[in-house]
């Protein structure tokens, strides 16, 4: 299973996980008990429960960038370009915008 933390504005907002049957992106207890805490998507609203989907969330899929620029990320870091979550993860960490996908192992 490969794991990320996602963060906003550099605070841990969540967690998004690839297992055997999808996905699953569930928020930190500690950023939901925060007063001023915002989604990180319109779609996926703060909650305590977790989110489960077969295919990559559209939000974290539209984090990848696309283009020459999927091109060059997939040809050097030998990504395959249908790996989406493994594209999430090497290509995420430093997005425009307020979210931030970091693979588990490197924070």
């Amino acid at each position: 299973m490969r794991t990320a933390q996602v963060f906003y504005k550099e605070i841990l907002a969540g967690i998004i996980a690839e297992n055997d049957d999808g996905y699953i992106f569930r928020y930190d207890d500690v950023y939901l008990n925060k007063v001023n805490s915002k989604p990180v998507s319109l779609t996926l609203p703060l909650r305590q429960l977790s989110y489960e989907s077969k295919v990559l969330f559209s939000f974290f899929d539209g984090l990848i960038p696309e283009g020459w620029l999927l091109n060059i990320a997939a040809s050097n870091w030998k990504i395959n370009r249908r790996d989406r979550f493994g594209l999430l993860l090497a290509l995420c960490k430093d997005c425009i915008g307020c979210v931030s996908v970091v693979p588990k192992e490197d924070k």
